[in-house]
């Protein structure tokens, strides 16, 4: 795909379109003068280079990587008439793709008659989530799992509902009987399962958490916001259970912008029930009165929201939909990478891995005998990977003593905490990457 040619091209379209309206005179209070604009558009390319290369193989650091060339033509596309798809006199046409788009995130987790819109992040979508979760369990808490984003303990101090931390297992998932033992107090009536957490990558057994839902009357909120696109891989490269078990939940948050190849912020969240619409009811003298038609602020706490980010997700998903053919192909070979480089980790004499991957996010550390020997050599890597001629970029993730020694029991718990190494795939083309990445994390494990 040409990017520069379909860039081009969306310029043109959106021009030849505003054209047609008439011409006018442009105003001189917002004339720029070429020369000005150049030496600030220099500028500015050059503090833009104070940036990690997110897109290249070599960064394997945080959740960060460019949007899908289709991406960028179809928000520049958009954004040039600036679209608002609170309400239909805003965006008429972006609005009718955000629905499309939702119904195709319904479609892959295995909604029937859902409710849901685009957000601007994950942490709005949440937010979301847990208001209706509020308006349904007025004076009900909400559990969380002790390795679940940090947005959900944040967000319910917002709103002012009380949050329950819920101890993991010893691969970072929701221990259901510890779960089972706080629902037995009644206090709760949400919880929020993850599929792909943030620092491991693991997956909350969803499927075996229905059964409490059942026994104690809660509901299940979802926050598949880095992990949800894998439920195209269910069955394949994946255990399906806890995927398939996500469209008997009552709301899932997913976010387009990780990977659904979509630039920032783009989240969406969904609910199994549309009548939860009834919460969001509000009135406006001055905004909906073009259409009878439902006006996707009307069911959003959020009110003005770019339409080209929908305009983006929809020519994505005509080109990559969300099938295992469309947009699972790329996740696969982020498992596949992330698979192989742990099989490489596990046979190193240089590094160990910390538990096995469970979507695209390695865990390893420099082998080492306590948690004082590994958390400074972590930390140097890091820094010492992103200088020199062949840069790596790697991230640290922060474990408990605890933690690690239920996974390594040899290694001395001298501290509460140690720093180890954590790398994301999201690319693709990290696949062929990875014996170079993996070369270079064991020379840099050499002072």
């Amino acid at each position: 795909m040409d990017l520069r040619h379909w860039v081009e091209q969306a310029v043109s379209s959106i021009q030849d379109w505003s054209g047609s309206f008439g011409s006018f005179e442009g105003h001189p209070a917002l004339a720029v003068d070429d020369a000005d604009f150049g030496k600030a558009f220099g500028e500015l390319v050059t503090r833009l280079g104070d940036n990690y290369p997110y897109g290249h193989p070599r960064y394997a650091g945080q959740m960060l990587k460019p949007p899908h060339p289709a991406a960028v033509v179809g928000y520049l596309a958009a954004m040039q008439i600036n679209p608002n798809n609170h309400a239909l006199d805003g965006g008429p046409a972006t609005s009718a793709m955000e629905k499309e788009v939702v119904a195709a995130l319904a479609t892959m987790f295995g909604f029937g008659e859902h409710l849901g819109h685009l957000t601007t992040s994950g942490t709005i979508a949440n937010l979301e989530a847990l208001f209706v979760a509020r308006e349904l369990h007025p004076g009900k808490g909400v559990a969380y799992s002790a390795e679940a984003h940090y947005t959900h303990p944040r967000m319910l101090r917002v709103l002012g509902v009380e949050g329950y931390e819920v101890p993991v297992d010893g691969q970072g998932r929701m221990d259901l009987d510890a779960l089972e033992s706080l629902l037995r107090t009644g206090k709760v009536g949400t919880v929020v399962l993850t599929t792909g957490t943030t620092g491991l990558g693991a997956i909350d057994p969803i499927d075996e958490a229905l059964a409490l839902r059942s026994r104690y009357g809660v509901r299940i909120h979802v926050d598949a916001a880095y992990g949800g696109f894998f439920t195209l891989l269910a069955g394949a490269e994946l255990a399906a259970a806890p995927w398939q078990a996500i469209a008997s939940c009552d709301s899932v948050v997913v976010d387009p912008h990780k990977h659904g190849l979509q630039p920032y912020g783009c989240g969406a969240v969904l609910f199994g029930d549309p009548a939860v619409g009834r919460f969001y009811l509000h009135d406006s003298p001055y905004t909906y009165f073009t259409s009878d038609e439902l006006h996707l602020g009307e069911i959003s706490l959020e009110c003005s929201r770019a339409g080209a980010a929908a305009a983006a997700l929809w020519l994505t998903f005509r080109l990559l939909p969300p099938t295992p053919d469309g947009l699972g192909r790329p996740l696969a070979a982020g498992i596949r990478a992330a698979r192989g480089w742990a099989d490489l980790i596990e046979s190193s004499p240089a590094l160990t891995l910390y538990q096995r991957p469970s979507l695209d996010i390695v865990t390893y550390f420099p082998s080492g005998s306590s948690l004082s020997d590994i958390d400074p050599v972590s930390d140097r890597i890091m820094h010492d990977g992103m200088t020199g001629d062949d840069p790596v970029y790697l991230s640290t993730l922060r474990v408990t003593a605890a933690a690690m020694t239920a996974r390594h029991p040899s290694i001395t718990p001298d501290a509460d905490t140690t720093r180890i190494l954590r790398s994301v795939l999201m690319k693709p083309e990290q696949e062929a990457y990875i014996p170079h990445l993996h070369a270079r994390v064991e020379s840099l494990t050499r002072p």
